[in-house]
């Protein structure tokens, strides 16, 4: 497997409009014949407490100083996978458009930077509904943004965003999140196809339940001949924590005690298969591996 990664950034020396560019970042590697690439959707900002809440505080603090990570504040990287076979160009989720957090937002000037339009996208396959996986589908000015793609999503994560009742019951800080979800659903209505745990969603892609973090959430197994990589999406939302002590809740997680197991079987999974991972808000492009520790998990990056 070939790994090759490339940041572009901007300087306000080198160009005085710096400051108003998009950010973005590029990894690259090859799978067999096909082609994986993530490309920056911005980043999110978030409050630890989003995290951090419901963990053990005194444990807490030193995995934070020990991997420089605040307490306070998150600033999360946003990584969408971009798979090409030589037919199908499929981007994996969607980023978070331009109306939900201003230092996201960027997958278009990061597709363009990449080489590529959105009519280039063949298919858009969703991990889960979050805003920053789903809002992307529209633009500034609520069209469609891949208007000729077929967008793929989990039958479970599909009911459960179009299910009225969901807004009345997620609570009410994830409130606009279920209205948000259900409007760009019904946008993409005509143009989504369902599938279900262990599908083949595309040649070389295979869908793998990983709910709690959201009921229906989805990694996929990226496979070519002997090489494979996982898409895993929010099923590992951090490099620090959730490798570290992936038994504990994480207050981003719908389902905290279901995303518990989830993650500690995938990272099991990801070790034992020796396999690459790639996340969504992991940094550096979000493409490394799991490594066992004596108490937990550990994230490597692919060196350059």
């Amino acid at each position: 497997m070939r790994l090759t990664r490339r940041r572009l950034m901007a300087t306000a020396a080198a160009l005085p409009l710096a400051a108003a560019l998009p950010r973005w970042s590029l990894a690259e590697m090859s799978l067999g014949d096909a082609t994986v690439t993530t490309v920056s959707d911005g980043n999110l900002v978030l409050p630890g407490d989003f995290v951090f809440e419901p963990m053990p505080q005194d444990k807490l603090l030193p995995i934070l100083e020990a991997t420089g990570q605040s307490r306070d504040e998150l600033r999360p990287e946003c990584n969408l996978t971009l798979y090409r076979d030589g037919t199908n160009t499929v981007l994996f989720d969607a980023g978070a458009g331009p109306n939900f957090m201003p230092s996201a937002g960027e997958l278009p000037a990061s597709l363009d930077a990449a080489g590529l339009a959105p009519e280039d996208i063949t298919h858009v396959v969703f991990t889960h509904a979050h805003p920053d996986h789903i809002w992307g589908v529209l633009d500034d000015f609520g069209d469609l943004l891949f208007p000729q793609a077929v967008h793929m999503m989990g039958r479970a994560e599909w009911d459960y965003w179009w299910d009225p009742e969901t807004v009345n019951t997620i609570g009410k800080a994830r409130a606009a999140f279920a209205v948000g979800a259900k409007n760009r659903m019904e946008a993409i209505e005509d143009l989504v196809e369902l599938f279900d745990d262990g599908e083949e969603v595309l040649p070389g892609i295979a869908a793998v339940s990983t709910p709690g973090h959201t009921p229906g959430h989805m990694s996929f197994e990226l496979r070519r001949g002997s090489e494979a990589a996982m898409v895993v999406g929010d099923a590992i939302v951090n490099h620090h924590v959730a490798f570290a002590r992936p038994e504990w809740p994480s207050g981003s997680d719908q389902n905290p005690q279901q995303a518990v197991a989830t993650r500690k079987a995938l990272l099991d999974r990801l070790v034992a298969d020796d396999m690459t991972l790639i996340g969504f808000h992991l940094p550096e492009g979000g493409v490394g591996r799991a490594e066992a520790t004596e108490s937990g998990y550990r994230f490597v990056g692919m060196d350059v």
